[in-house]
C-alpha cells in the first residue's frame, strides 16, 4: 500500500494573497529585463541625455522617430523602468507635463560619451538578455535530469550551444554575442576602476609589479600606471582580446590563459572571481599578494552571481 501523502498545510489569507503576489512577480520579473533591453535598443537613455536629462514624452517620441501613435505604449515602458530603477521621473513641467529624467543607472547606458569615468554598460545587458542566455535558463531543468557521466559537467550553456562563454570557440556560436560579451565584461570590469583609485589608492603602494586578469583593452591597468607611474603592469587576457587592444608604452600585453600561466609580479589583481569553479581557483594557491576588486556584497547579488555561475560556468556555488 502506498505511503499517504503529507496533508499539505493551507496558507493563511494574507499569506496566501502575498503569495500570489511573489508567483505573479517571479514569473513576469522577465518583463523588467526586456523592458530594459528594448530601451537600450530604441536608445532611450542616450535620447534623454541629448535632450538635456529630462524630457517630456512627446519630445522623447519625436527624438526617436516613433510613430505618435505609440505613445501610449512608450509611457507604459517608461513607468515600468521607472518604477524599477532605471529612469526617474522628474518634477512636472508647465501645465502639469510629465517628465522622465536619467538617474545613476540609465546614465551608465548613455552610449557615445568619451570620459575617463564612463563605461557604457548596454553591451552587458544585451548580452545578457540575449537569446543565446534565455535559450540556456530555459533548458535548465533538463540539464538537471542528464547524467553526463564522470568528470566535471558542462554548463547549461555548453550544453545548449556548443561552446562555452569567454572561450576562443564562442564566435563559433555568434560572432555578435562573442563581441557583446567581451564588450560587456570590460565595460563590467573597468566601471568601478576610478573609485577603486580614490578608495583604496593606499593598497598599491610599496607594490613594483602587477598583472591585471582578465585586463581586456587595459583600461584599468592604465588607469592604475597613470596613479603610480613607477608600477610595471601586466594584462593578460585571451589571444583574440589582446589583439584588439590598443598598444601601450607602458603597459605590457600577455596573450594566454589565466588558469595556466599567469606573468610573474608581485600582485596578481582579479576583478571577476565569482564564476570559478573549486579546481580554477586553487590554481591561484600562490605566493603574493591577491587584489580582488570591490563589490556591492548583498543577498541579492549573490543569489544572481550564484545563478549566473550555474548557468554559464558551471562552478561551485558561493559560500
Amino acid at each position: 500500500m502506498a505511503a499517504q501523502a503529507p496533508t499539505l498545510q493551507v496558507p493563511k489569507d494574507a499569506d496566501l494573497l502575498q503569495a500570489q503576489s511573489d508567483l505573479w512577480r517571479h514569473s513576469l520579473c522577465y518583463m523588467t529585463s526586456t523592458g530594459l533591453r528594448c530601451a537600450i535598443k530604441l536608445g532611450i537613455p542616450t535620447a534623454i541625455h541629448h535632450l538635456g536629462g529630462v524630457t517630456s514624452l512627446p519630445d522623447l517620441i519625436t527624438a526617436l522617430s516613433i510613430p505618435p501613435a505609440k505613445l501610449p505604449f512608450l509611457r507604459r515602458l517608461m513607468c515600468m523602468l521607472v518604477t524599477t530603477g532605471v529612469f526617474a521621473k522628474a518634477d512636472s513641467g508647465p501645465e502639469g507635463t510629465e517628465l522622465f529624467r536619467l538617474n545613476a543607472l540609465s546614465s551608465i547606458l548613455v552610449e557615445g560619451i568619451d570620459a575617463d569615468e564612463h563605461h557604457c554598460q548596454t553591451s552587458f545587458v544585451l548580452a545578457a538578455t540575449s537569446s543565446h542566455y534565455l535559450e540556456a535558463s530555459l533548458g535548465l531543468a533538463d540539464w538537471f535530469k542528464k547524467d553526463f557521466g564522470e568528470g566535471p559537467p558542462p554548463s547549461p550553456f555548453e550544453e545548449v550551444h556548443g561552446a562555452p562563454l569567454l572561450d576562443e570557440k564562442t564566435a563559433s556560436i555568434c560572432p555578435e554575442l562573442d563581441k557583446l560579451v567581451i564588450e560587456g565584461v570590460e565595460a563590467h570590469d573597468n566601471l568601478g576602476i576610478g573609485t577603486i583609485m580614490r578608495e583604496c589608492h593606499d593598497l598599491f603602494k610599496g607594490l613594483e609589479s602587477l598583472t591585471d586578469c582578465c585586463g581586456g583593452d587595459g583600461t584599468t591597468a592604465r588607469a592604475i600606471a597613470k596613479a603610480h607611474p613607477h608600477l610595471k603592469c601586466n594584462v593578460l587576457d585571451l589571444p583574440k582580446v589582446i589583439e584588439e587592444a590598443p598598444a601601450h608604452d607602458v603597459i605590457n600585453f600577455v596573450a594566454g590563459d589565466m588558469f595556466h600561466t599567469i606573468p610573474p609580479a608581485q600582485a596578481v589583481m582579479l576583478k571577476v572571481t565569482s564564476s570559478f569553479s573549486q579546481s580554477q581557483a586553487s590554481a591561484f594557491n600562490m605566493h603574493g599578494r591577491i587584489i580582488s576588486s570591490p563589490n556591492v556584497y548583498y543577498e541579492t547579488y549573490y543569489a544572481w552571481i550564484n545563478f549566473l555561475t550555474l548557468l554559464l560556468a558551471c562552478a561551485a556555488p558561493l559560500g
